[in-house]
């Protein structure tokens, strides 16, 4: 093959690693930003044999314009914002790198829990500006040893994170996910609800695993917020649309909730200009993080290693290798196989 254009799209999340070996191969390497149109894209991707992309959507329009495009790879695990229909109508497979950060977020969303249930966020704020502070009521945390930590979806980061609370830190731990088998949750530990609902109305804590498709989209709601304790707190490190947010801030700032601990957004970047969850910032029971939590060195260097193995299989022409067991991806038939 002559020399290859690749798109990357979001640079701005920095991946050196992959630039530089993409452009020492004699790749074309054009960065885009995350704000690129899509009429943009269209007329980057015309001539391009390759797509990286993270957060950009990948349309059907987008897809059906690239003449010469032999794949479609998600540095990351999330797959929404691509129309993978329209890709296996062309043939073009799309890969994912599932497997770089489950343990990094489980640990992340374990991070938010432990800061939540310890108050650690206002304590700090207050040693800020204070300097000291006594233990008085208002400062008082929980612990989340002989708690009931309830998790929605028991795929790898649900399994970590379950192992992190249940056999790490003595909690009860539960588990809501249509998709496995009650012998499955008992012999990683766990006990398996079979209504969300019920799981929610005896969990101090609440941590959404799960994939986001039109089944869970909004799978935490008004109704589901109002049987969750009025004690219990909510984590989110999965994906923003997995919750009503403006229910989620409507039950906040009225006490229904104790508190969440956030690292995903329907609408992102956040601000505190004229976003609709700005109101969060001013919370002192809820923790904000911007899409980080899969962020440390170990977790980049995997995801640089897989990204590139699964670019030059599909630039050497041969099958790329699928190791997500998403149905969407593992329905495809061309230029994949399986692990």
């Amino acid at each position: 093959m002559k020399k290859p254009k690749i798109i990357r799209t979001d640079c701005e999340i920095e991946c050196e690693g992959i630039d530089q070996v993409l452009r020492e191969m004699g790749a074309h390497l054009v960065l885009l930003p995350e704000d690129t149109s899509e009429d943009d894209l269209v007329k980057e991707v015309k001539d391009a044999n390759l797509i990286l992309m993270c957060y950009a959507p990948i349309t059907e329009r987008i897809i059906n314009s690239a003449e010469r495009l032999m794949g479609i790879v998600k540095y990351g695990v999330g797959i929404d914002a691509i129309d993978i229909s329209a890709a296996k109508a062309k043939g073009i497979p799309v890969v994912n790198v599932p497997e770089y950060a489950e343990e990094t977020v489980a640990e992340g969303a374990f991070a938010l829990m432990m800061a939540l249930a310890k108050r650690l966020m206002p304590v700090h704020a207050a040693m800020q500006k204070s300097g000291w502070i006594w233990p008085r009521e208002n400062w008082t945390g929980t612990d989340i040893a002989d708690k009931t930590v309830g998790i929605v979806g028991f795929g790898r980061i649900g399994r970590s994170f379950a192992r992190m609370a249940g056999a790490g830190f003595r909690a009860r731990v539960i588990v809501y996910d249509p998709g496995k088998s009650t012998e499955e949750m008992q012999e990683a530990g766990v006990e398996k609800c079979e209504n969300l609902h019920d799981l929610l109305g005896q969990s101090d804590f609440v941590s959404l695993h799960c994939v986001l498709n039109s089944e869970t989209r909004g799978i935490i709601g008004a109704t589901e917020l109002r049987l969750m304790k009025p004690t219990a707190f909510l984590i989110n490190s999965s994906r923003g649309a997995l919750i009503d947010e403006m229910a989620l801030l409507a039950a906040l700032k009225e006490n229904r909730i104790a508190g969440a601990g956030l690292d995903v957004f329907s609408q992102e970047p956040l601000n505190r200009q004229d976003h609709p969850l700005r109101e969060l910032f001013e919370m002192d029971n809820v923790i904000l993080s911007p899409h980080l939590t899969f962020f440390t060195q170990e977790a980049m260097k995997r995801l640089e290693e897989d990204t590139l193995a699964r670019c030059f299989e599909i630039l050497g022409g041969k099958a790329v290798l699928v190791k997500s067991n998403d149905p969407r991806l593992i329905s495809q038939k061309d230029g994949v196989r399986f692990s």
